[in-house]
């Protein structure tokens, strides 16, 4: 039987980046870390995001018309840490700026503008289509992960083949 419990151990197996995804709402900034990015289409360009139904950060920024996501870079762990504070506390002391509506982490590895397309009811998530309008990549940076539950830093090597 596939139990959530089970889902998640093996779930756990499959590395993934580690990413805020953020808007301004009413004057604050909002936001949660998020490891669901997933490229979705090149031409047009589209990313997508899942959002638990049993968030309270979700409702609130599903809200504004455009979010900047982070992609997290190995120096900023402590974002992470960070964004475990209660929802109203949660950006006291993250470097963060607003472009229209998407609020970015300072310093990311990567940053995504996108704006909300389609919301698919998906299980106990909401997976969103988003259209991407801006982004950028500072190429300096190696990434922060999660993997087996835990993050962690790789960096590349330099002698792969693979890069």
């Amino acid at each position: 039987m596939i139990t959530p419990e089970r889902m998640r151990q093996s779930r756990a197996g499959f590395a993934t980046g580690l990413s805020v995804v953020a808007a301004e709402v009413d004057g604050e900034i909002v936001g949660m870390p998020a490891n669901s990015l997933v490229s979705v289409s090149l031409d047009p360009p589209l990313v997508s995001l899942s959002f638990a139904h049993t968030s309270t950060t979700w409702p609130v920024l599903r809200r504004a018309e455009r979010w900047g996501i982070s992609v997290l870079g190995a120096e900023q762990e402590q974002v992470l840490s960070d964004l475990r504070r209660p929802t109203a506390e949660r950006f006291d002391g993250i470097d963060a700026e607003v472009s229209g509506q998407a609020a970015f982490v300072r310093g990311s590895l990567a940053t995504i503008e996108v704006e909300p397309l389609t919301a698919i009811e998906a299980g106990d998530r909401t997976l969103m289509l988003l259209e991407v309008h801006a982004l950028d990549r500072d190429e300096s940076q190696e990434p922060l992960v999660f993997f087996d539950s835990r993050v962690h830093r790789i960096a590349a090597d330099p002698t792969s083949p693979m890069g």
